[in-house]
């Protein structure tokens, strides 16, 4: 398995509470940072998957079993 990088831009969540947080703890997001910036709550993850593709569906599905839900993925761009 390989660690893939990418963002989650939570929607309608300008900043996460400790309940909100603690519900993706719960929900399996702990390889994830909780962020805030420019009034959007995000999360960084740093997951292990077999692809890019199963990495991003895993995490959605855990956001979704927290009760929130992702808006978009971000990726960083090499430079």
């Amino acid at each position: 398995m390989r660690t893939y990088d990418f963002t989650l831009v939570l929607a309608n969540v300008p900043e996460l509470s400790d309940e909100q947080a603690d519900a993706l703890f719960e929900a399996g997001c702990d390889d994830a940072t909780p962020v805030s910036r420019d009034g959007r709550a995000l999360l960084r993850f740093a997951r292990e998957a077999t692809s890019l593709e199963q990495a991003i569906r895993s995490a959605i599905a855990d956001v979704s079993r927290s009760g929130l839900r992702a808006a978009r993925v971000e990726m960083e761009c090499p430079v």
